[in-house]
């Protein structure tokens, strides 16, 4: 059970990077934020999947990186399921649009910068639970750790107030860096799929 859930987790976090990765490019914004849900919940069962490997040497590391992974996904669906539901489908007024709305860089976009942050983080522990067997777990726990330095500009961006003013249109610097992550985070999910596959539960 534990190789299939992570297999299936890996895999459907696999096919929501891509998909949001061609969401955005096609500029399908419900889209792009609704699958976002879907990822974060698809990477709490691939840290749990990790975490059920982890040795009594690496428990903690395990145990670490699941809980991040809870409240990663946690902030995340706050922010998409609040730009699914009330920004899409209510009348606000600007000051309200501001704070809601994650185009305008405000409070959703802070708390989604902090989620990813996490989400970071959550990937620099599960690397450090990661047995290396072979070529593609040693890649596998490479990609997660150097995930994690992701961290520290998630969170001190938003402290500085570098976002502050913006008027909420669309911003090709920022889908380039979305894209840009999105071509990193696809080989988790797609080894971290193989490296499930191979496991002998």
């Amino acid at each position: 059970m534990n190789r299939k859930i992570g297999m299936a987790g890996s895999l459907v976090n696999a096919g929501t990077v891509l998909a949001f990765a061609l969401f955005m490019l096609a500029g399908m914004t419900f889209a792009s934020y609704f699958v976002c849900i879907f990822l974060s919940l698809s990477f709490i069962c691939m840290a749990a999947a990790f975490s059920s490997e982890c040795t009594d040497r690496t428990r903690t590391a395990g145990n670490t990186a699941l809980a991040l992974s809870a409240v990663y996904s946690t902030l995340i669906m706050l922010v998409y399921f609040t730009q699914c539901t009330t920004v899409m489908n209510e009348d606000l007024s600007g000051d309200v649009m501001r704070v809601l709305d994650y185009r305008y860089m405000g409070l959703m976009f802070n708390i989604d910068l902090l989620g990813y942050g996490i989400m970071a983080l959550s990937t620099f522990f599960i690397g450090l639970t990661v047995n290396v067997k072979n070529k593609k777990d040693k890649l596998l726990k490479i990609l997660l750790m150097l995930h994690g330095l992701f961290f520290p500009g998630c969170f001190i961006m938003p402290v500085t107030g570098m976002f502050l003013g913006h008027d909420g249109s669309p911003s090709a610097g920022g889908v380039i860096a979305l894209e840009i992550w999105c071509l990193y985070f696809l080989p988790i999910g797609i080894l971290s799929f193989l490296h499930f596959r191979e496991r002998k539960d």
